[in-house]
């Protein structure tokens, strides 16, 4: 069976944090590590999450010395898993049961490298279903709009680079596919609801003007577009996202 290594990175969301792990632990595919990267200088909420995890020999937990944020805190998770196939779950996001079992049945199946699913976003009692009706996405779509969210992905360890992420408080992920098929990998969607985004309050990604400063920044510093060119794709990926809302 192949392993499936699942990266979390954790700051500050011990009040979600559990409901996460736990759908990890109650997958219906059993050969999996759980990595989990406590990105948070203050050590309160660790002690909490050793007694969540109760030495389960499943899971690990990595402190880093400084608060390096979401991004850098999954590459730290990369470099000490051993799966042949990676995975991330956000410490506020919960799966379905069979969602390891679901996607690596079709990555197999198809010898895909890189998957996705579609996801439900929960704010307070309303639920927002996100999906792709599109077989698969190219970089080229991609950069026009990014229909991927971060704990629906599924990709084979051969295809990334260890700093895959990039340091921004948002959008990193879009970065990291952005320069997964840039070189010629297609994104190939499993078209299931498999993840529930649960909104909170203090989330960066809930945080808007963030997270258009922080795409504009994939355009122009990571893409390395020209002003005018940044701007033109940051309207129309801000347009596609407001569309996926409603």
């Amino acid at each position: 069976m192949q392993l499936i290594s699942v990266i979390m990175p954790y700051y500050k969301k011990i009040a979600h944090v559990k409901r996460a792990i736990n759908s990890v632990l109650n997958q219906s595919y059993k050969n999996y590590e759980l990595l989990i990267i406590y990105d948070d200088p203050d050590t309160n909420d660790f002690d909490h999450l050793k007694k969540i995890i109760k030495n389960n020999i499943k899971i690990k937990l990595i402190r880093n010395h400084q608060n390096l944020g979401a991004g850098y805190s999954r590459n730290v998770g990369i470099k000490n898993s051993n799966g042949e196939i990676i995975s991330f779950i956000d410490s506020d996001d919960e799966w379905h049961h069979q969602k390891i079992e679901k996607q690596l049945n079709f990555l197999n199946e198809n010898n895909y490298n890189f998957i996705f699913c579609n996801y439900k976003k929960k704010i307070n009692e309303k639920i927002i279903t996100v999906e792709s009706n599109v077989k698969y996405l190219d970089y080229r779509n991609l950069l026009l709009s990014c229909d991927i969210g971060l704990s629906t992905v599924m990709i084979k360890r051969n295809i990334i680079d260890i700093d895959l992420f990039p340091n921004l408080k948002t959008q990193e992920d879009f970065a990291a596919w952005l320069k997964i098929t840039k070189k010629n990998f297609l994104a190939y969607n499993l078209n299931e609801n498999l993840v529930t985004w649960h909104f909170t309050e203090n989330s960066l990604s809930s945080n808007f003007f963030q997270k258009i400063n922080d795409a504009f920044k994939v355009y122009r510093n990571y893409e390395k577009f020209s002003f005018i060119k940044s701007l033109f794709f940051l309207i129309i990926l801000s347009i596609n996202s407001l569309k996926r809302k409603f």
